[in-house]
């Protein structure tokens, strides 16, 4: 399902959706409608629009993982934005919900990442080895509860489930992710990773955008991100 109220932003070019746990993005082989369609079925109809609508996919969140996502409405968007994925000048910040502490309130992690396609999973290595890809974010703890711990992250790089891994090999993984370490999962299939600030130069009218996505109205992240100082 979709909601209008998961729209963060809309003009002519792009839209930022608020992502929902549980959404994917664009078709995969489970064969669930995607994202990217519910929101062209939804311009559609609210537009009247007598023909296909264009809805480009500009980067992808995890299934498991909320939060901000761009599409572009223009071809002309979606190129403009490819290029600037690729070459970094969108900044994306993450909010991750950890089981245990960093050992350092704030730093950066730096490991080598292997994806093994058959069972869906990346491997974070210390040293450098063959088909690794070098993956790098900065972290800083935002706030603390007794067992549980709020992480604000700054990816450097974009590798396939990068955040999940490379806090799960420093011994933090996020809360409910099953796949990377946790020892239970959230009841709603969830794992507590947010897409949580956008920040990027509009592709075509060059004006800043500053994009919040809100957090779920759920009791623990309410709670850790209302104890921030």
């Amino acid at each position: 399902m979709f909601s209008p109220s998961q729209i963060l932003y809309e003009d002519n070019h792009i839209i930022v959706i608020n992502k929902l746990p549980g959404q994917i993005v664009q078709g995969d082989k489970t064969g669930d409608r995607p994202l990217v369609e519910l929101v062209k079925d939804y311009i559609k109809e609210r537009d009247s629009k007598p023909g296909n609508v264009f809805m480009g996919v500009a980067h992808r969140l995890d299934r498991p993982v909320g939060g901000a996502v761009v599409f572009a409405k223009t071809s002309k968007a979606l190129t403009r934005l490819n290029d600037m994925f690729r070459n970094g000048s969108i900044h994306k910040t993450y909010w991750a919900i950890t089981r245990n502490s960093p050992e350092r309130p704030e730093g950066m992690l730096q490991h080598y990442i292997t994806t093994v396609e058959r069972n869906n999973k990346s491997y974070a290595h210390d040293t450098q080895r063959p088909a690794a890809k070098e993956a790098r974010l900065e972290y800083r703890v935002l706030a603390h509860s007794d067992r549980y711990t709020l992480v604000e992250v700054r990816l450097l790089t974009g590798r396939k489930h990068q955040i999940r891994v490379q806090l799960s090999a420093i011994g933090c993984p996020i809360k409910g992710d099953l796949k990377y370490g946790d020892r239970r999962s959230n009841p709603d299939g969830s794992i507590s990773l947010w897409a949580r600030h956008i920040s990027f130069e509009h592709p075509v009218s060059h004006k800043l955008l500053d994009i919040t996505a809100p957090l779920p109205d759920d009791t623990l992240w309410n709670a850790l991100s209302g104890s921030m100082k």
